[in-house]
């Protein structure tokens, strides 16, 4: 019978010269963008091996060694409400939907999970680095009773290998037999963007309300479109929109 193993081992990196390092995470081919303001004390990384054990008559345990699991990075750290003596980075000014204000931080990071696509980490600095696509496996925060605002929260990242299928060119040698070269594409981890036709009455606002969820975020729909002030007023029906 084959028991499967998960053998995992941990490193923690301790960020010790803290204003050397910067902590950057961005998403969708850096459509968004953010820098910790605050960095982290330490990362722990995490991997194991998927390997597994079996037991054979006269034998006994054998073990079978199998790839490595994906490395998982955890830390935890905290988003100032005001200046903060560790800042590193100036703060992220609150986002508000439907006239409700909230945290940059905290919006930016359930808005990634939601969608379902993997994010980039990056760590600069002199002792150690990181740079990989990853998905969001927790995300947890709290309100920091009697700090004014701060929010302190925990962050579970877990490496995102890409994948799909890949296109191959067939070639003849001069022997006559053919071959496959197979050139991976560079992955791409841009969400595609989201559209709408614009339809008889339609106005930025309109659409903005009805397919983002606040009609303040028009000019968001202007910008990304390149619609002049001037064309506001006067758009053209089916005209197809992209949508932030």
């Amino acid at each position: 019978m084959a028991v499967k193993e998960l053998r995992r081992t941990q490193q923690k990196v301790e960020l010790d010269h803290l204003n050397n390092y910067e902590v950057w995470i961005s998403w969708n081919n850096q459509e968004d963008i953010i820098r910790l303001p605050v960095n982290p004390a330490s990362i722990e990384v995490s991997n194991g091996s998927n390997g597994s054990t079996y037991n054979i008559e006269k034998l006994g345990e054998i073990n079978v060694i199998k790839s490595p699991s994906l490395l998982t990075y955890s830390f935890d750290g905290v988003f100032p409400a005001r200046y903060h003596p560790a800042m590193v980075a100036p703060l992220l000014d609150p986002t508000i939907v439907n006239g409700i204000k909230f945290n940059a931080y905290v919006y930016y990071f359930k808005k990634w999970m939601e969608s379902k696509r993997p994010i980039r980490f990056v760590v600069i600095g002199p002792g150690y680095g990181i740079n990989t696509a990853c998905s969001i496996e927790s995300f947890t925060w709290r309100d920091v009773a009697g700090s004014g605002g701060d929010i302190a929260y925990s962050l579970s990242l877990k490496r995102y290998q890409f994948y799909g299928a890949r296109k191959v060119k067939f070639t003849e040698t001069d022997a006559g037999k053919a071959v496959v070269k197979d050139k991976p594409e560079r992955p791409n981890e841009k969400q595609p963007p989201s559209t709408y036709t614009l339809v008889k009455g339609d106005t930025l606002w309109d659409i903005a309300k009805k397919k983002l969820g606040s009609g303040d975020r028009w000019r968001e729909v202007q910008k990304l479109n390149n619609i002049k002030d001037a064309e506001v007023k006067k758009l053209q029906i089916g005209r197809v929109l992209k949508l932030p």
